[in-house]
């Protein structure tokens, strides 16, 4: 099939392998609504997890909202220097923080996320499957339920989201070292609240 006036063949786009994030996203700044929309379907799990996992709760699907209209109208300013979808979650997590501003509180954080099935969207990793291996739903999510909000979140980017640790720098706005620090520190307290959590389970 020959491509359309201008090389462009929507048709050959869902024949073929489809476009990544980058060409949907040049797309998009080019006025293209459809490419936008398409990056907005490939993404908005991630990025429903993202808010559920932050604390959003019941307000999720308005911050979501919120995210995708200014990621679409902040386009411009998207350099490439992350993955699209690590910028987009970082607007996300913002969106989330704001949101626990305006309530007054950034405590009480809901896993519901978690809670329906976190095995499905932990990462394959050496450090958490220590800690995880084994443990039951519930006293995971009453375990994280336990840590500070730092830590909360910093478990939840890597190891629920599966976040790499520059996408939980970019998502967090924290430096390298803080994350990696934190990482090690949150997943130590985990670690004992679920140890506890067993002795008292037998």
């Amino acid at each position: 099939m020959e491509p359309a006036a201008g090389g462009r063949c929507h048709e050959c786009d869902r024949s073929e392998a489809p476009l990544d994030d980058e060409a949907l996203v040049t797309r998009a700044r080019a006025g293209d609504l459809e490419a936008y929309d398409l990056l907005v379907a490939r993404h908005t799990a991630s990025a429903y997890r993202t808010a559920v996992l932050l604390g959003a709760g019941s307000d999720s699907e308005d911050v979501l909202q919120e995210a995708f209209v200014k990621a679409y109208r902040k386009l411009s300013r998207f350099r490439g220097e992350s993955s699209f979808r690590s910028w987009l979650l970082t607007i996300v997590a913002n969106e989330t923080r704001n949101l626990h501003r305006s309530r007054g509180r950034r405590d009480g954080l809901v896993l519901r996320a978690a809670a329906a099935d976190p095995s499905s969207e932990v990462a394959e990793d050496d450090a958490v499957g220590a800690v995880l291996a084994g443990e039951r739903r519930a006293v995971l999510v009453e375990a994280l339920r336990q840590l500070p909000v730092r830590d909360r979140e910093v478990i939840v980017c890597r190891f629920f989201l599966d976040l790499t640790e520059e996408e939980t720098v970019a998502a967090l706005g924290w430096p390298r070292g803080t994350v990696k620090s934190r990482t090690s520190r949150a997943l130590a307290k985990l670690r004992g609240l679920l140890d506890r959590e067993e002795v008292r389970h037998g």
